[in-house]
């Protein structure tokens, strides 16, 4: 039987930039996120950190991992604590050393993210989370004198979404949930922000329904007098618009020209580049498209010139970062599949049909044919929904006979999108049961993103209510399929997956045979309690209000059911976890010991939301799997 080490023997390789002939990027080479560069084509990668240094998931992160500041000759990298988040910024020298603080360590304190970089000007925009209080303040660093510049503050963010050529003008986004966003513009010489976008918070009337606008990206245009919007104002699939500063509060549609996609997604974001042209990234079907765009804003069209991924090798797929270098004229990315591991590559030349495959990783001693590439399993809900899903089915080349038990996989957020990306934890999982002889179904249920807005909306407010019903309608359905052994079945997830998991494992336990909860919350009101002080202002909208929701928020947790379960549960949790911290998770654990159920806890001392160090995945892997293989026997 082949090893999860097998698997795990492709390393990542993820946020790449190219400069100056040289790519850098986040890998696992060590067994631990750390920073690398190496040579155009390739060669054998430096290391730019000390060995005992461990990045965190750069989709988790919040912003940027790390920005090159080459005429600085520094790059700013953002470290945290073993998955405790509270990232700082660093800088080291071009070349690799040991991290020193930067900007004087004059924003020691707080939790910081890197949100956006101007290379040339040698800056860079920050958002920082106060640890005692609901404000989270951008500033703008300079890497050549050390000096920050406070720009602006607020409960919902404040966030550096765009600036201007000089950096006089910085556009602010306020989110106050997703799909509710307001946007201010700061002037440098006054030093005050106006509204240019939406209604703030405090200007609604009690009741008054302030229509959505999904405003994600934002970008100056050429001629610095409008902004484009990557918003969901005139689509409910995100769409861009045009916004002139000097007509706040009027948007006009943007047309999009030359678009070679087919299927039903999302646009996710409008990125502007170096040169006047915009990076345009789709998300069709779960995979990604990329394009080069220019914006022409008297005709108000946004014309798709080159495809940069979404063809030939760099399709049916997850693009996890891109960079434009603007001195060769050249795109670089990182890429993967459900069967094939991240790869980075080049995409240059003028009609950019060159792309060059820097790094060859691949599964070790597992057949490319025994990996299982999944079909599409949508269907239709208990209402009518249609519900995006994927079935992962071992290779008839490994020989299982009869019908396979059923891994029931949840994704988290709530409001995500479980997608064919090799770079998430999920995906190596999902191959490894597999290869055991199990089947895993992998459901977008609504709430999800990468299907428009007002589905991703269904959740709010909602945590464990229509979504949850839709894992049990999906239940009911795969019984349908002879191939499925759904006598035989388990789920499992992570974070609000986790959170599901025990909702589906307390309320519905006729259902399962075993289960699996990720760092997931177990109350409701003590969750909201023990999250961070900046995050409690989102949770009041989008969840619940501990008092004015009390019970409501008592009604949707995991502990008010979790009695009713009857199969053996394992528990895995970090314990520097921030977002659910491992309280949560030990409440739970006592409180079924208490009661006598089948418990099991795998609790990882130098892991937060995630699990990222080699070790660590390797035994977080096999024993989810050999906890399943015990309870359902494949």
């Amino acid at each position: 039987m082949y090893q999860i080490s097998s698997m795990l023997s492709a390393r990542l390789f993820q946020s790449p930039k190219l400069v100056k002939g040289r790519i850098y990027f986040i890998s696992n080479l060590s067994g631990r996120n750390s920073l690398y560069v190496m040579d155009y084509g390739g060669d054998v990668p430096q290391p730019l950190l000390p060995p005992d240094i461990a990045l965190q998931n750069p989709h988790l992160i919040g912003g940027e991992s790390y920005f090159v500041f080459q005429k600085q000759n520094k790059i700013l990298v953002m470290l945290d604590h073993d998955g405790d988040e509270n990232y700082q910024p660093m800088e080291i020298p071009l070349d690799g050393g040991f991290p020193q603080p930067c900007f004087n360590n004059a924003l020691a304190g707080t939790r910081c993210h890197l949100i956006t970089c101007d290379r040339k000007a040698g800056l860079a925009y920050i958002s920082a989370e106060s640890r005692t209080e609901p404000v989270q303040t951008t500033y703008c660093g300079d890497m050549a004198t050390g000096e920050v510049t406070k720009i602006a503050a607020s409960p919902y963010g404040a966030f550096p979404a765009a600036f201007n050529s000089a950096h006089s003008k910085v556009v602010v986004a306020d989110s106050y949930a997703v799909g509710d966003t307001v946007l201010y513009l700061w002037d440098k010489k006054s030093g005050d922000k106006k509204l240019v976008y939406g209604v703030p918070l405090e200007q609604r009337k009690e009741g008054q329904e302030v229509p959505l606008n999904g405003i994600g990206s934002v970008a100056f245009t050429p001629d610095e007098k409008g902004l484009l919007l990557n918003c969901a104002i005139y689509s409910d699939a995100y769409s861009p618009a045009y916004l002139r500063l000097k007509q706040p509060q009027e948007t006009q549609p943007v047309k999009v020209k030359r678009i070679h996609h087919k299927g039903q997604g999302e646009l996710v974001q409008i990125d502007a580049l170096e040169g006047g042209m915009y990076g345009v990234v789709y998300n069709i079907d779960g995979c990604s498209w990329l394009y080069e765009a220019e914006f022409d804003p008297r005709q108000r069209t946004l014309s798709l010139k080159h495809v940069i991924c979404g063809q030939g090798q760099l399709s049916n797929g997850m693009l996890d970062a891109y960079y434009y270098d603007a001195d060769s004229d050249t795109f670089v990315l990182t890429f993967s599949t459900a069967t094939s591991p991240t790869q980075i590559y080049t995409v240059e030349g003028k009609k950019r049909k060159w792309g060059v495959q820097h790094t060859k990783e691949r599964v070790l001693g597992i057949p490319a044919d025994l990996l299982a590439p999944g079909e599409d399993a949508s269907y239709t809900s208990f209402d009518g929904t249609r519900i995006s899903a994927r079935l992962y089915l071992p290779s008839p080349e490994l020989g299982f006979a009869g019908k396979r038990p059923l891994v029931y996989y949840v994704h988290g957020g709530p409001q995500g999108q479980e997608r064919p990306d090799f770079s998430w934890f999920s995906m190596p999982l999902i191959q490894f049961l597999a290869l055991n002889g199990f089947a895993v179904f992998v459901p977008n249920v609504r709430g999800s993103t990468g299907y428009g807005l007002s589905y991703t909306k269904q959740v709010d407010h909602d945590w464990g209510g229509k979504d949850r019903l839709d894992h049990v309608h999906a239940m009911g359905l795969l019984a349908n399929d002879k191939r499925l052994d759904t006598g035989r079945a388990s789920v499992v997830g992570r974070s609000y997956g986790g959170y599901m998991t025990l909702e589906l494992a307390g309320r519905h336990p006729e259902l399962w045979k075993a289960a699996v909860d990720m760092f997931g919350p177990f109350n409701l009101l003590t969750f909201l309690e023990r999250i961070p002080a900046t995050w409690k202002p989102y949770y009041d909208i989008s969840l619940g209000n501990p008092e004015k929701d009390h019970d409501f928020l008592v009604d949707r947790s995991p502990q008010t059911y979790i009695d009713q379960i009857t199969c053996p549960l394992l528990v895995i949790q970090g314990k520097n976890d921030p977002r659910v911290i491992e309280a949560e998770s030990h409440d739970l654990v006592n409180h079924l010991k208490e009661t006598g159920k089948q418990v099991e806890y795998l609790m990882f001392e130098n892991e937060g939301h995630d699990v990222l160090k080699y070790e660590n995945r390797i035994r977080c892997y096999t024993e989810i799997t050999e906890f399943f293989k015990k309870y359902l026997n494949p």
